[in-house]
């Protein structure tokens, strides 16, 4: 399924297989944004191989074709979903390429029923624009979530969906 941008006909974000042949880049610069200033143990992103996963849906954000930015939708319950692997190629940061990818994950997951949506993200200076997206989209701290535990590099962030309750 491909869902258009708003203002931006060229843009479309669509549900992929992660283990795409031109997405290479794209989640190595994520892997690269998240080791940058986190511990190692405090890093929970997921490579492609772990998001080609029947529980994820996986989506990408293309300009003209090229891979701009990605966001994934696990399913850990029937009532629970995870946000992973968010990320927006630096150089198209301050579009609104992310509240658009977001808007797309949070109506994935009200489509497919779920009444909670939650993240894990760092604490780290440079997540602070991933922060503020969430909490701007309704996101509040919570605890741990999961088989998350509490670690001071990382910040918990939920939001109730309001879906099948």
């Amino acid at each position: 399924m491909t869902s258009p941008v708003p203002a931006a006909p060229d843009l479309h974000i669509t549900q992929e297989s992660p283990l795409g042949a031109d997405l290479g880049a794209l989640f190595a610069r994520h892997a690269a944004h998240c080791r940058a200033q986190t511990p190692p143990g405090s890093v929970h992103m997921r490579g492609a191989e772990a998001l080609d996963s029947p529980d994820v849906a996986f989506f990408v954000l293309r300009a003209g074709g090229a891979p701009l930015a990605m966001g994934a939708l696990r399913i850990l319950d029937p009532h629970h979903g995870e946000l992973k692997s968010m990320h927006v190629l630096d150089g198209h940061r301050g579009r609104g390429l992310a509240q658009a990818l977001l808007a797309r994950l949070v109506a994935e997951a009200q489509r497919r029923g779920l009444r909670h949506l939650s993240l894990e993200t760092g604490a780290q200076p440079n997540f602070d624009a991933a922060r503020a997206l969430y909490r701007a989209a309704g996101f509040v701290e919570c605890e741990p979530f999961g088989d998350y535990t509490v670690d001071p590099s990382s910040v918990y962030m939920t939001l109730e969906l309001g879906v099948g309750q």
